[in-house]
C-alpha cells in the first residue's frame, strides 16, 4: 500500500499508524500501543455498557465492509436482543477469497492488533465470552502475524479472563479453513468451524439466533471490525463527518484498483471519492499503450461496469445505481486487448469448481455455463447459446433459488458481460442450428 502524503488518525483512522513504523512491516503491540493501540479497548470496558457501545455503533451508521453492507450495529442488536442463552459467539470472517480482493490480508499483515482491539470491543458490547478468527488458509503470513499477536494480547491482559479489570472475560482463537471460496458465505463457515462439510445453511434461522453449536453468533468482516476502535475514540460525530456531502455512506474504505494499471494497490479513501479519481490519481491510469474497457468495482462476483461509470461515487448506492455492486471496493482493470468471452469463461470456471453443489441450480448450472463459454471462445459456438446462457442467467441469478448468494454473485459477471459486449459472444457462434438440430 502507498502512504499518500500526511496522514492522520481522523482521515486515516485504519492505516495511519502505518507511517513512520520502526519494523516497516508489521505493527507489535509496544509500537501499536505507542500509537493510541488499545486506548479504545480501555474505554469501551471501563467507561461504556454493552448497550451504550451498540447504541454509538449503530449511530455511526457503520455498515458491514466484507461486500453486502448490512449495518453493523443493527445486527449487534440483533445479537443482544437475543436473551435465550448467556452464551454467545463473535467470529471474524477472514476467509478472504474473493479474487481481485486483498484488503483484509494488509490489516492482518499489517496491524493485527487493530483487528484484535476492534474484536475485543465488539465481544464485549454483544457480551460473548469466546471469538474466533476464520482464516483463509493460504494466508499463511497472516497466521503467523497474527498467531504473534494474539499471543502478546493474552500476555498485555487485553485477551484471557477479567480483561482491564472490568470482569470481562474473553478468549480468542484462530482457525484456518481448508481453502474454498464458500467459506466466506458466513453460514458455510459456521458448517466448517463445527468440523462440519462447507455448505450453507438455509436462513432463517440467521446466524444471531442459531449459529455455532446452537447458540447465538455475531460475523463480522476484518475491516469491519478494524473500523470499531476509532469511532469509539472520536465518536459518532467524526465518523459520520468524514463523508458529510459525498456520501450517505459513513467512514473510510479500503479501496484499490488492480489489473494493468501503472500503479495497482489500495488507499484508504472517504466514500464519495469517485472511480475515476482512484484510477487516476492513485493507481496511475491504463499502462502505455492500453485504454480501460471495462472495470468491476469490488471483485469478480460483481458486475462489469464501463467507463461512462467511472465518475460514479464508490458508495454502496451508486454503484448499486450504476448496474453493479460496490462489494469489497477492490475494483479490477479490464483493458482493451482482453477477450470478455475468454475473461468471462476464466471467471465461471473458477465459480463453477467453487460451487459446494449443494443446490441444483449452482451444481448443475454454472458447469452448463462454462461449457457454452468454452464452445464461444474457440469460434464452435451455436445459434442460440447467447439465448440459453441469458435464461441460465435468469434461473440461476435468482436469490431465491439457492441456498446462498454464490450463484446470484456467478451471474453477475457473465450478466453484464452480455449486456455491454453482445459482439465479442455473438463473434464465437459458427454453427448455425438446424431445425432437426434443434430438436
Amino acid at each position: 500500500m502507498k502512504i499518500i502524503n500526511t496522514i492522520n488518525p481522523e482521515t486515516h483512522p485504519l492505516t495511519w499508524r502505518l507511517q513512520d513504523n520502526s519494523n516497516s512491516q508489521t505493527l507489535w503491540i509496544k509500537e501499536y500501543q505507542k500509537k493510541n493501540g488499545y486506548i479504545s479497548a480501555k474505554k469501551a470496558l471501563q467507561q461504556f455498557k454493552p448497550e451504550e457501545i451498540i447504541s454509538i455503533i449503530k449511530e455511526s451508521g457503520l455498515k458491514g465492509r466484507g461486500g453486502a453492507g448490512f449495518p453493523t450495529g443493527v445486527k449487534w442488536q440483533l445479537i443482544q436482543q437475543n436473551q435465550s442463552t448467556s452464551i454467545k459467539y463473535l467470529v471474524c470472517n477472514a476467509d478472504e477469497m474473493e479474487p481481485g480482493t486483498y484488503k483484509d490480508r494488509f490489516l492482518m499483515e499489517r496491524i493485527p492488533h487493530l483487528l484484535i482491539e476492534g474484536i475485543l470491543i465488539s465481544a464485549f458490547a454483544i457480551q460473548a465470552y469466546r471469538g474466533y478468527i476464520f482464516l483463509r488458509g493460504e494466508y499463511i503470513q497472516a497466521y503467523k502475524c497474527l498467531k504473534q499477536a494474539i499471543n502478546e494480547a493474552i500476555k498485555y491482559g487485553f485477551l484471557g479472563k477479567n480483561i482491564l479489570k472490568s470482569g470481562f472475560n474473553f478468549d480468542l482463537f484462530l482457525h484456518t479453513g481448508a481453502g474454498r471460496y464458500i467459506c466466506g458465505e458466513e453460514t458455510a463457515l459456521m458448517n466448517a468451524l463445527e468440523g462440519k462439510r462447507a455448505n450453507p445453511r438455509a436462513k432463517p434461522p440467521f446466524p444471531g439466533q442459531v449459529g455455532i453449536w446452537g447458540k447465538p453468533t455475531c460475523i463480522n468482516n476484518v475491516e469491519t471490525l478494524c473500523n470499531i476502535p476509532a469511532i469509539i475514540e472520536h465518536g459518532v460525530y467524526w465518523y459520520r463527518n468524514i463523508t458529510a456531502g459525498k456520501s450517505e455512506d459513513t467512514g473510510t474504505k479500503l479501496m484499490g484498483f488492480s489489473g494493468r494499471v501503472n500503479n495497482p494497490g489500495l488507499w484508504e479513501l472517504p466514500f464519495g471519492i469517485t472511480a475515476r479519481e482512484i484510477l487516476e490519481d492513485y493507481a496511475g491510469n491504463m499502462q502505455d499503450g492500453l485504454t480501460l474497457k471495462a472495470w468491476q468495482p469490488g471483485g469478480v462476483s460483481t458486475d462489469f461496469l464501463l467507463k461512462d461509470h467511472l465518475d460514479y461515487p464508490m458508495d454502496f448506492k451508486n454503484i448499486t445505481q450504476a448496474g453493479s455492486r460496490l462489494g469489497t471496493a477492490l475494483a479490477i482493470a479490464v483493458d482493451n486487448k482482453i477477450n470478455m468471452v475468454s475473461l468471462t469463461c476464466n471467471i465461471e470456471e473458477f465459480f463453477s469448481r467453487e460451487s459446494c453443489g449443494w443446490c441444483t441450480p449452482c451444481r448443475d448450472g454454472l458447469p452448463w455455463i462454462v461449457k457454452i463459454l468454452r464452445e464461444l471462445e474457440k469460434k464452435m459456438g451455436k445459434s442460440g447459446d447467447i439465448e440459453l446462457l441469458e435464461e441460465l442467467c435468469d434461473i440461476i441469478g435468482n436469490p431465491s433459488a439457492t441456498f446462498c448468494a454464490h450463484a446470484p454473485g456467478a451471474i453477475e459477471p457473465l450478466q453484464s458481460a452480455i449486456k455491454y459486449f453482445r459482439s465479442e459472444f455473438e463473434s464465437g457462434i459458427t454453427i448455425i442450428k438446424t431445425e432437426k438440430q434443434s430438436i
